[in-house]
């Protein structure tokens, strides 16, 4: 099976980012709506929702009855969330797999943004199991290495966790092709996968790291131009300093404090961030699985 070039498949949402600038800009305006939206929601939101949204947020540990109940409210406002993230996808796949024109017509609900909720839905459940297995797994390695002692447990406990959270990613990487063939294919693809990403953990986790750092360093520098900028304007327009975490993360769920003007000018720039992140992080998968496959169809998990 062909290889690819880690580089070039984590630059990958860059290149189509400048080369179709307009693509970019119809991102840009679709993201922004969706906040604006998403405004006009956590604003008329009803209380407990409010106060779930609160306890999800806060920095406490939730057990499990109170984080299921949160969930449980909230689950409408995260299926909309999914469901914004498998659209940006699908729009970066039809892109990159399937060449099609267009910029607004590229958004939009259809079988390939359902099977790609799906598909992550059945992820969430399957991490959840691994999850709850390598817990398991490093009690049980604390357990039975507990007659030799305190320490030994602990370390005995703590390398088996290590090892289980490795083997996570692992089984995490080999499957982050899913969402690409299930796009590609146009039918769930839970395992398909793995055949293809065999000898390739090393490759994409590069591509996937470099990806992910390239966009926080451009994060770092957009937040490095625009909060001066607002700090400067505040202060010439009588604030304080302070008022500048407000522009980010307004504390009164109002209208009047999500759309002042700054804050409206955070919204624009972070909408313009937030495509771009979208087809950085989405990029690689479908390069790579271009690459892999060279435009032959996806062999089906045995």
């Amino acid at each position: 099976m062909a290889g690819f070039s880690a580089t070039d498949a984590a630059l990958e949402g860059f290149r189509i980012t400048k080369e179709r600038p307009r693509k970019l800009l119809a991102a840009s305006v679709f993201v922004f709506l969706v906040s604006v939206l998403g405004v006009f929601i956590e604003v008329n939101m009803p209380p407990e929702a409010h106060a779930a949204l609160a306890a999800l947020s806060g920095q406490e540990t939730l057990e499990s009855g109170p984080l299921f109940e949160a969930l449980t409210i909230l689950s409408p406002l995260l299926l909309f969330g999914l469901l914004v993230q498998c659209m940006m996808a699908a729009a970066i796949y039809r892109v990159l797999l399937r060449g099609e024109t267009g910029s607004i017509r590229l958004f939009r609900i259809g079988g390939d943004e359902i099977r790609l909720m799906a598909l992550a839905l059945i992820y969430v459940v399957l991490f959840i199991f691994l999850m709850a297995a390598a817990v398991l797994f490093a009690v049980l390695a604390a357990t039975l290495s507990s007659p030799l002692g305190q320490g030994a447990m602990v370390f005995t406990g703590t390398i088996a966790w290590v090892f289980a959270l490795g083997v996570i990613v692992w089984v995490g990487v080999r499957m982050s092709l899913a969402p690409v063939i299930t796009f590609e294919r146009r039918k769930l693809a839970i395992l398909d996968s793995w055949p293809i990403t065999r000898g390739q953990f090393w490759r994409l986790t590069g591509a996937y790291i470099l990806a992910l750092s390239c966009i926080v360093v451009v994060a770092l520098l957009a937040l490095m131009v625009f909060l001066p900028v607002a700090g400067i304007v505040v202060v010439a327009s009588g604030g304080s300093l302070a008022e500048v975490a407000e522009i980010v993360q307004p504390t009164e769920p109002t209208l009047s404090a999500y759309f002042h003007p700054l804050r409206v000018a955070y919204m624009v720039l972070s909408s313009l961030f937030n495509a771009l992140w979208y087809a950085v992080i989405a990029a690689p998968g479908a390069y790579a699985y271009r690459a892999l496959t060279a435009g032959a169809p996806a062999p089906a998990a045995s």
